[in-house]
């Protein structure tokens, strides 16, 4: 249960957030973090502002911290299908980002 390949999803989709592909063996998985819980996100890290993200805007924001989102992704995705109710997809909350304690690298995004 080791996820390989994650990327981002550019393509026009239906979602409202951020849409991750990524491997399980031959397997195909998908995570997703919402916009709002990318917003929230952004706003932890950048304590008194408040953010609203475009998807142009959350698609870069998670290709510039691609491997802190693998992170956090592989280790929900480890916890196995008792942690995610549609195993093969993994929904990020603002929970699991706040117990990885990881933080967004916002660039040019900060206020």
């Amino acid at each position: 249960m080791a996820l390989t390949a994650l990327s981002i999803d550019v393509t026009e989709h239906t979602r409202d957030g951020l849409l991750l592909h990524a491997s399980d063996g031959p397997e195909p998985v998908l995570a997703f973090i919402s916009r709002r819980v990318m917003d929230q996100w952004a706003n932890l890290t950048e304590a008194g502002t408040h953010l609203n993200l475009f998807r142009r805007q959350y698609n870069a924001l998670a290709q510039r911290n691609l491997p802190a989102i693998e992170r956090i992704v592989a280790s929900k995705y480890q916890r196995g299908p008792e942690f995610n109710r549609q195993h093969r997809f993994v929904d990020v909350l603002l929970a699991d980002i706040v117990e990885s304690g990881e933080i967004l690298e916002l660039g040019r995004l900060a206020r």
